[in-house]
């Protein structure tokens, strides 16, 4: 394609505000018909026995919703089933000689596990937990970076009855210590190192300081995952895993059999107070729900090579790296390292190697993707992938559009979903085989989802106004409460409204957002992400997307600082594309350019330009610290940042030193 044809093209794209599915996927998609939204809503709540469907049951459940204790909800009741045998033992006949897992080094070491190998390592593991004292209903804590032993684990802990609770590999030994703690978690599963930019990092001795503050007596699972490069001596109470598994080789052990509601697993999310909140997922609904969102949202077939390229240390590489593609019998690819080494073409590379069909990853990565350009995937061939997902934040249009264009070529549906740790999957998308696709917005609920946007008295407001996002009916995957604390789950996550006399509960996700009059929400953002200037709500995404619509900017986070006049002023730390350099000229573009979107009330009272925002290991943006710089305020911890040199930088830019 000629420069003059590639401009063009870009402008069309610029100016084009929604997409249709192309037809050739509509024609394959295993959900297409625009009737399901209705059946859904005149079938409710039984209309989740299609999710139900998905799984096998050793016994068939008596009712699909129990609601006689809001909002303590029970679905599909006397229903019992085992969520590793979900995912293995019945895809053996058909499908056991084909690849459960295909794992990626970050050195380029492959491993890849059919589904009869994962099966027979599962087991094993298994019965080496048993031998160790793990009973059914033991909370078994893992603290892994991205290899196989971690899935594995999970699947063996699913299959004896006992939850475990994945502590995310770059969270500190003191995060580590109070999650053990809160779970009265007396087992670990952790690794020697792992691999980060080329570099084996040492694991086990902040695994080991960890531990130092579990307050009761543990034993420790260690997997060699370096090798000669790290020597390291285990402790009493610690035991390798390759030689747990091969002294309990050839080893099959029955699967439990768990009622619905019993608790597959506990993750735990930060929570307001500074103390995380263990929220619990249970078998019968979180596995439906995660099944059927992966089927009807990433259009997972058993044949498709999928891949998600997050950490199975956050929900959505639970939801969809582990128990929904496993359940439907794909093939999951899992990738240890960053998206950069040991070139910016990684992720390219896995895709064309293995001809992934699905992939879904979040904005930051894409806007990452962007400043780097187009030239890397431009270096692959991409024509495998049929569907593009973003997850953990909103994505903006302009990096939605180059998603859009540079990965899916124009022929691949991209689907923004909004969901959380809470809901156990997606909650607000659109299915990629029905629905027409507007950059930037999430897309209306899906099939069965009551999300409506309401005002602070909990009535619907008019398309176009900010309101809050909350969910009005009970939904399969939803946590059933925080861990032994079912009076911090009431009053963190639901609101009690009355109606007509009687008391009605709410779910409550503290996320701003606008709907549309097709029914579209966009987020806009945490409740905390909202900026008020002059009594007028701006919503952080809303702001930002203005700014990167800006020729030159890679990427753009806003805040909103104290203001003498306005009570807040948005303060805008911009990162722009290479070959654009900082100067007074862009400044007045990018303040322009969110004159222009959104109106001179959103005009940014500053803009800092920087190589890097402050991210958690997460790679999600800490406004919190770039709210205390635009205040002039002491800075807030610093420790869970991946980056927390860059700001000390960003507070010389603000104070002009």
């Amino acid at each position: 394609m000629s420069d003059s044809e590639d401009s063009q093209l870009e402008a069309r794209l610029a100016e084009q505000e929604v997409f249709e599915p192309p037809e050739s996927f509509v024609e394959q998609a295993n959900v297409s018909d625009p009737a399901i939204y209705e059946e859904f809503e005149d079938d409710w709540p039984a209309c989740w026995e299609r999710a139900a469907d998905l799984l096998d049951w050793e016994t068939e459940y008596d009712e699909v919703l129990v609601d006689d204790d809001e909002p303590f909800y029970e679905w599909f009741t006397g229903g019992e089933l085992n969520a590793s045998a979900n995912c293995l033992d019945r895809h053996l006949d058909s499908r056991g000689d084909e690849l459960a897992i295909q794992w990626e080094g970050e050195l380029g070491e492959t491993r890849a596990y059919t589904y009869e190998e994962l099966h027979r390592e599962v087991n094993e593991f298994a019965a080496a937990l048993r031998d160790l004292g793990v009973e059914e209903d033991d909370v078994v804590t893992m603290y892994m970076p991205m290899i196989p032993e971690l899935p594995v684990a999970m699947l063996a802990c699913a299959r004896i009855g006992a939850p475990h609770s994945v502590v995310f590999a770059g969270f500190s030994a003191d995060a580590l210590a109070t999650r053990m703690n809160s779970a009265e978690s007396e087992y670990l599963v952790t690794c020697d190192g792992y691999y980060r930019r080329g570099d084996g990092l040492d694991h086990l001795s902040k695994a080991n300081e960890g531990l130092g503050g579990v307050d009761h007596e543990t034993t420790t699972v260690v997997v060699d995952r370096l090798g000669d490069e790290l020597e390291h001596e285990l402790g009493a109470d610690q035991i390798d895993y390759d030689e747990l598994v091969a002294d309990h080789e050839g080893a099959a052990v029955e699967p439990v059999t768990r009622d619905a509601e019993d608790m597959l697993f506990l993750m735990y999310t930060s929570g307001t107070t500074g103390q995380p909140k263990g929220v619990k997922h249970t078998t019968g609904g979180y596995l439906s729900y995660v099944s059927w969102t992966s089927h009807a949202v990433l259009d997972v077939k058993p044949e498709d090579t999928y891949w998600c390229s997050a950490d199975i240390g956050w929900i959505t590489g639970h939801s969809y790296i582990v128990y929904g593609p496993l359940a439907l019998g794909t093939t999951s690819v899992m990738y240890e390292g960053t998206p950069d080494y040991p070139d910016k073409d990684r992720m390219w590379d896995i895709v064309e190697s293995y001809g992934v069909n699905q992939l879904y990853t979040a904005p930051t990565a894409i806007r990452a993707f962007m400043k780097w350009g187009s030239e890397y995937p431009e270096q692959h061939d991409l024509s495998s992938l049929r569907l593009l997902g973003t997850v953990g934040e909103p994505i903006n249009p302009k990096a939605w559009k180059w998603y859009y264009k540079h990965i899916g070529d124009e022929s691949c549906p991209v689907v923004d979903t909004w969901w959380q740790t809470e809901t156990g999957g997606m909650m607000i998308t659109t299915l990629p085989g029905i629905g027409t696709m507007k950059p930037g917005t999430a897309g209306p609920p899906l099939p069965g989802i009551d999300a409506q946007v309401v005002d602070t008295e909990g009535a619907e407001v008019e398309p176009g106004e900010a309101g809050y996002v909350t969910v009005n009916k009970p939904w399969p995957g939803m946590l059933r409460t925080l861990y032994k604390n079912d009076e911090r789950f009431l009053e963190e996550y639901w609101q009690e409204y009355s109606d007509e006399g009687e008391d009605e509960w709410v779910y409550f996700p503290e996320d701003g957002a606008k709907i549309d009059d097709d029914g579209y929400i966009t987020i806009l953002g945490r409740v905390d992400d909202v900026i008020n200037v002059s009594g007028h709500r701006l919503g952080t995404m809303e702001v930002e997307s203005a700014i990167v619509g800006v020729e030159g900017v890679a990427e753009a986070a806003v805040v909103g600082g104290d203001h003498d006049l306005k009570g807040e002023a948005v303060y805008a730390y911009v990162i722009l594309e290479d070959g654009y350099e900082e100067s007074e000229e862009m400044s007045d573009r990018i303040i322009e350019g969110v004159e222009d979107a959104i109106g001179p009330i959103a005009r940014p009272e500053q803009v800092i330009f920087t190589p890097e925002l402050p991210k958690t290991r997460s790679g999600k943006i800490m406004r919190r610290l770039l709210e205390d710089i635009a205040n002039g305020e002491e800075l807030g911890n610093t420790s869970t940042l991946r980056n927390p040199e860059i700001v000390e930088d960003i507070e010389r830019k603000v104070s002009g030193d």
